[in-house]
């Protein structure tokens, strides 16, 4: 019986001090990353709480006395943690400097802040505006959605992609709309400040030649355009849903996070306008976004007319893109993509 009490006992404790290093290494990352002030007054603080949350351990001898300090270290860093708010009031980045937003009254949907970028290289382009303060405003015609599109352009690994999702409106031309980090001119995007409240979120509505050919002519990154197996009126649901979470943003900002908030799982939160009261359930590709053309596959939205190695071939379309120009960009990449 004491054999099994001790062992037990050494669990607890194992899975005590476990759970303490996994929030140590998260506080000590948050704290030098979130923490306002200069560089080396975070490195200080960082720090501070590296050294103290062990030392606590290491100068109590009561492993529950210690415990108890460390929760109290634990509740003053989370409650500071909650007071970190997402805003909009930040030198944005030109490429999501704007908010995206619509109107939509009837079946006429206005959309402001189309992003409209003619790019020379990845990171140098030509800002194409109405006027110099404003992005382009365009109106829809919510009843001439012809279908629904899915990109995934692959930016890191084959596991990691970013999708962007386009609504076919016929003789009005796409209209795409990613969902991304929306970074100050002086952040890079980074995975793991992704994880620690450095991004707001953002929703980017934009031509294709501009969204869509800035990854496969410029960033030259493997990208797959798949056409979703879904109802006019299902499109159209979805995109309703879109631009009521773009207006949110408006007025009350979000922060973007790296696992639990970003381009695909945001896109699952909608999943019930595409199959209604079918909401998907939580799967591994969703967080490793490079398979999520697998996991619609199986779920009967991407089209089963060819099997899914032979489908995912003959959707890539970066390589052939690049042998065109911005010129019936949206037409020309849609030429050999599998029909439904």
């Amino acid at each position: 019986m004491k054999n099994n009490t001790g062992c037990l006992g050494m669990l607890f404790k194992g899975g005590v001090f476990l759970s303490l290093l996994l929030f140590w290494l998260w506080g000590a990352t948050a704290i030098f990353l979130s923490s306002p002030g200069p560089d080396w007054m975070k490195i200080i603080l960082a720090c501070s709480f590296g050294t103290l949350l062990p030392g606590i351990f290491l100068f109590t001898r009561s492993f529950f006395k210690s415990l108890a300090l460390c929760l109290i270290l634990i509740a003053g860093l989370i409650a500071w943690w909650q007071t970190l708010q997402p805003n909009n009031n930040k030198d944005w980045a030109a490429d999501v400097a704007k908010v995206a937003h619509g109107d939509i009254q009837g079946d006429k949907l206005t959309m402001y802040n189309v992003r409209n970028f003619r790019y020379v290289t990845d990171t140098f382009f030509d800002e194409k505006w109405e006027t110099k303060e404003q992005w382009e405003t365009r109106e829809y015609n919510l009843d001439n959605i012809q279908g629904l599109d899915l990109f995934l352009s692959y930016w890191c690994s084959e596991h990691i992609a970013h999708t962007i999702m386009s609504w076919d409106f016929g003789q009005d031309n796409h209209l795409a709309i990613s969902i991304e980090a929306r970074r100050d001119k002086n952040q890079p995007y980074s995975i793991v400040k992704g994880f620690f409240k450095q991004f707001e979120l953002a929703f980017v509505a934009a031509d294709e030649s501009d969204i869509v050919r800035l990854r496969t002519n410029y960033r030259k990154e493997p990208v797959y355009a798949y056409r979703l197996k879904v109802t006019k009126e299902q499109a159209r649901t979805l995109l309703e849903k879109y631009v009521a979470e773009m207006n949110k943003l408006v007025n009350k900002a979000e922060f973007y996070n790296t696992l639990t908030h970003n381009c695909t799982t945001t896109l699952d939160l909608h999943a019930n306008a595409i199959q209604p009261g079918n909401q998907f359930p939580i799967d591994w590709r969703i967080i490793a976004s490079g398979h999520v053309d697998e996991y619609l596959y199986e779920k009967g939205l991407l089209s089963k007319t060819l099997p899914f190695d032979t489908l995912r071939k003959q959707s890539r379309i970066d390589e052939r893109m690049q042998l065109h120009g911005e010129d019936y960009f949206s037409t020309i990449l849609r030429y050999d993509l599998p029909e439904l």
